[in-house]
């Protein structure tokens, strides 16, 4: 396992695989991990990751990022073909399972913890093991399955009592619960904070009984991978600063919107479009 010595305390720390992304134009780094990690940074937190990657991922995006990196001998690796019923996902190849004790003793108290799997590598029972002011969860890859082949699809969430009850704020999209949104609402009980994103159609907010749609402005997308990486770092790091759950969710919803104008990690919000929709908000 490698670390960059000293350790200092961060402000955000996010924990999942990095991916490899197969893309027309060659592999690209992608994941949650990676977007929700270049946000905080860019909204000015100080962001450590803790993930797992072999020499095939494209790290250079994150220099600068402090990151304990389990190796492995692969990437995690997602390939998506959009088709006329929707995208099809392939995962070709999963990295290193990540364990409490990967996390460093520095870390684990981080002001806000983002749990961000993409293939099942963070064990659910770390919601309960850390203990930041808000931990934020984007379960989706607690949602995956897949085939022999690497096919994915939706499957349910074991265990998801445990990380719900622990959780200050959950982020997923109408993709992770192929569309049930009675699903949506059992888990907006059993926890405190739950964002439903839909893409164009926006945000719906889950919060004390009440619910919220948040609608964003229009924009011509270009590339919509990441959004709802952006806006899981956005709404986590402005419900930290705030404690409006309404104003994050705005916030966040905003940011999101921008990013689809640009491919990929291209995406990761400017300093300008930061402030624009800080005044947005607080008109």
């Amino acid at each position: 396992m490698f670390e960059i010595t000293p350790l200092q305390p961060v402000d955000y720390l996010v924990v999942g695989h990095i991916a490899a992304d197969i893309m027309p134009a060659g592999v690209l780094l992608g994941g949650t991990v990676s977007y929700s990690a270049l946000t905080a940074r860019a909204l000015g937190l100080r962001v450590g990751i803790v993930t797992s990657s072999g020499a095939d991922a494209p790290l250079g995006a994150l220099d600068g990022i402090p990151m304990v990196n389990i190796p492995a001998e692969h990437s995690t690796t997602f390939e998506n073909i959009n088709t006329p019923s929707g995208r099809r996902q392939t995962l070709h190849h999963q990295a290193a399972p990540i364990l409490f004790e990967h996390i460093p003793q520095v870390w684990r108290s981080a002001p806000i913890i983002h749990l961000a799997p993409i293939a099942n590598e963070v064990d659910s029972s770390l919601a309960e093991k850390v203990s930041g002011s808000l931990l934020g969860i984007t379960p989706q890859g607690w949602m995956r399955a897949w085939n022999e082949n690497g096919q994915v699809s939706s499957t349910a969430w074991e265990n998801s009592d445990q990380a719900l009850r622990h959780a200050g704020a959950v982020v997923l999209s109408i993709e992770d619960i192929n569309r049930n949104l009675e699903l949506v609402e059992e888990m907006a009980h059993k926890t405190r904070l739950l964002c439903l994103t839909e893409g164009e159609a926006g945000a719906v907010l889950h919060w004390n009984g009440d619910r919220r749609r948040f609608r964003p402005p229009v924009m011509v997308e270009v590339d919509g991978t990441g959004a709802g990486d952006i806006f899981a770092a956005a709404f986590f790091t402005r419900l930290y600063h705030t404690r409006d759950p309404w104003e994050a969710a705005r916030f966040a919803t905003q940011l999101a919107a921008r990013s689809v104008t640009r491919i990929g990690l291209n995406g990761i919000p400017t300093s300008q479009e930061i402030e624009e929709c800080l005044m947005e908000v607080l008109l």
